[in-house]
């Protein structure tokens, strides 16, 4: 046979590549439950985001409510919070963040309450700048969150938030 005839495909050709595709869709088939239970279930993805009524928070109080195991704290800031937070010079910071990068609404301000050292729950309007004391290790935080003395190597975590209308906040 020379160069530029072609071979016929043969039945065994067509048997070898039949039992191949087969093969790998039964494969397939066999494997989906095992990846297909590997998903989250129901509960946890309903606790992938919480809805919270903050209309009955007042201005200069603050609450606490868990979302994915973890607390986070919603604080109603007054003037005086908002413009301490905003006289900060982010040059100083050790984890730079300006106040209005970590806020949505001024008056609102949602972080996650881990402490960013090693994870303990810190203490709200405590603290050497009347903020957030995490009194574990001696971490500071400001009134936007933000790490101002002691170990925590970062600034308190903002989650993804959005309002929902004015009394209504979704996190997650």
């Amino acid at each position: 046979m020379t160069a530029d005839q072609a071979e016929e495909p043969t039945r065994r050709d067509f048997l070898y590549i039949a039992t191949g595709t087969v093969g790998a869709v039964g494969a397939g088939a066999l494997a989906w439950p095992f990846i297909h239970q590997l998903n989250p279930d129901a509960s946890v993805k309903a606790l992938a985001s919480i809805e919270v009524d903050i209309s009955a928070i007042g201005e200069g109080a603050a609450v606490t409510v868990t979302w994915r195991g973890k607390p986070v704290f919603i604080r109603h800031r007054t003037a005086a919070e908002i413009s301490a937070a905003g006289e900060v010079k982010i040059e100083e910071l050790r984890d730079p963040q300006a106040d209005k990068d970590r806020v949505q609404k001024p008056e609102w301000l949602i972080m996650v309450g881990v402490c960013t050292h090693l994870g303990c729950v810190p203490l709200g309007q405590k603290g050497d700048f009347g903020g957030w004391f995490c009194p574990c290790h001696g971490s500071h935080y400001d009134t936007s969150g933000r790490i101002r003395k002691g170990p925590a190597p970062n600034n308190l975590a903002i989650p993804e938030y959005v309002f929902l209308d004015d009394g209504r906040v979704k996190i997650g």
